[in-house]
């Protein structure tokens, strides 16, 4: 007898399984869902690529800043300048070598700025811990200061705190010690004053004096404790005099420091070298650019989608290159050392282009510079990366392409995923509901086939 009519009775109720439900939503989401995971997959790996390009534009960017006329700092390539210094007697320095005027500057230093440095008479290490008793005040640059009960550390303390007084007790000896006063800035115009009952030869000594040989058979007065007079420096700036209060001046953005009389001199003058450096830079980054892009363009396994975007970037990059410029606007950078080959690999013929630098530097100066009327082509190109990069330029629209396509994508690829959940969730439960009537005609069918094998035993 056949085991079951229609499939009933064979337990065709276990084959509606979650095994069979899981091979349906796999093959369903091999197409659907998987297409939008590989282009977003491909998506990542062409905002790698354009990042890489983005790269490449900005060391480009990089090269062309320094013939921008328009340059942070002001400083061109072809502004740059060096300097050779002679001499010891001072060292040099600027802020910016290129603003300093070309040519030789002499400096000659005959006295070097000091401060004021006084000293007191000795005193033990008893004096100095006693109170001082009986020595009066002492007056410096008109302030007074009592002595009195004070002990000497207590009293260049108080000194000290003076604005322009610098005073300490100093070890002079092995049971020696002395109240030293300086002024704190060198200078004629920082020179201390000092009086008063306490300055006595007898007492502190400050203005003590004495007579000593003059080598003329006299004599003449000095100061014994004055023992560092307050002095300018003075000095000659290629002839012009100078007598000032430290060691330091400026003379046209020239930092000058004196550190011992004599002459010394720097010599400031243009360094072309910088301009042809630069410039090989330039076409370095320019070849490198160039070979990026092209490689993606012409790749057929690229991940770029819109290749144009990128012939656009080169296009008008190379549009300001073989432009024309200068004060009519009809030189060419390939009339003056600039070639390209047959690939279109960029070079430079160093001598023709050095030849043109020392021939007529303000020339090519203004091929590559220019002026606020009448741009270089350096300018111009710094110009045209930079709006390169901005929301409505070649780049800025290719990066907020990308963008928008990942984000749509992860919104298609969230919406078919939960769109495939929901129907295969629909379909678990009308499985669940299918199985259960299955298994009442199977049951069904049971007690049927019971009945009919009885007949048939009889």
């Amino acid at each position: 007898m056949a085991e079951g009519i229609l499939g009933l009775g064979s337990g065709q109720a276990a084959t509606l399984d979650q095994e069979l439900i899981d091979k349906l939503k796999t093959a369903e989401r091999a197409a659907t869902v998987e297409p939008i995971e590989t282009s977003i997959e491909d998506i990542a790996s062409e905002n790698e690529v354009f990042t890489t390009i983005d790269d490449k534009v900005n060391e480009f960017l990089e090269a062309v800043k320094v013939f921008d006329l328009f340059v942070t700092g002001g400083t061109t390539a072809f502004d740059e300048k060096t300097a050779t210094a002679s001499g010891s007697s001072v060292t040099f320095d600027a802020a910016d070598v290129s603003s300093l005027n070309t040519g030789i500057t002499t400096v000659n230093i005959t006295s070097l700025a000091q401060k004021d440095v006084y000293q007191s008479n000795a005193i033990t290490e008893t004096e100095k811990d006693a109170a001082i008793t009986g020595m009066g005040d002492l007056t410096i640059n008109g302030e007074t200061f009592a002595t009195e009960g004070k002990t000497y550390q207590e009293l260049a303390d108080k000194i000290d705190a003076s604005d322009d007084i610098n005073a300490s007790i100093e070890q002079v000896g092995s049971d020696s010690f002395r109240l030293v006063l300086k002024s704190n800035e060198s200078g004629i115009d920082n020179a201390l004053s000092i009086s008063g009952v306490a300055a006595a030869d007898d007492k502190f000594g400050f203005n003590k004096t004495e007579d000593i040989d003059d080598g003329n058979g006299g004599t003449v007065s000095v100061s014994v404790n004055h023992t560092l007079v307050a002095q300018n420096m003075e000095a000659t700036v290629d002839g012009v005099s100078y007598s000032v209060s430290s060691n330091s001046l400026e003379v046209d953005g020239l930092s000058i420091t004196a550190t011992e009389t004599g002459t010394s001199s720097i010599n400031i003058t243009k360094d072309n070298t910088t301009v042809e450096s630069s410039m090989n830079e330039f076409i370095t980054q320019y070849n490198g650019l160039v070979a990026l892009i092209e490689d993606e363009v012409y790749s057929a396994d690229s991940f770029i989608e819109d290749k144009s975007a990128l012939r656009d970037i080169i296009s008008q990059i190379k549009d300001k290159l073989f432009g024309t410029y200068g004060e009519d606007s009809d030189k060419s950078v390939f009339n003056y050392g600039f070639e390209l080959d047959s690939t279109g690999v960029l070079s430079l013929d160093s001598t023709a282009f050095n030849n043109a630098l020392d021939e007529d530097p303000d020339l090519m100066k203004s091929i590559f510079i220019g002026t606020a009327e009448n741009e270089g082509m350096g300018t111009q190109l710094k110009a045209l990366i930079d709006d390169m990069g901005y929301t409505d330029g070649v780049i800025g629209l290719y990066e907020s392409s990308l963008l928008s396509r990942e984000e749509i994508l992860n919104d298609d690829l969230e919406e078919a995923e939960e769109t495939l959940d929901d129907k295969y969730s629909a379909l678990s439960a009308q499985f669940a509901s299918y199985a259960a009537i299955i298994t009442l005609y199977e049951t069904s069918f049971s007690g049927l086939e019971s009945i009919i094998a009885e007949a048939y035993s009889d």
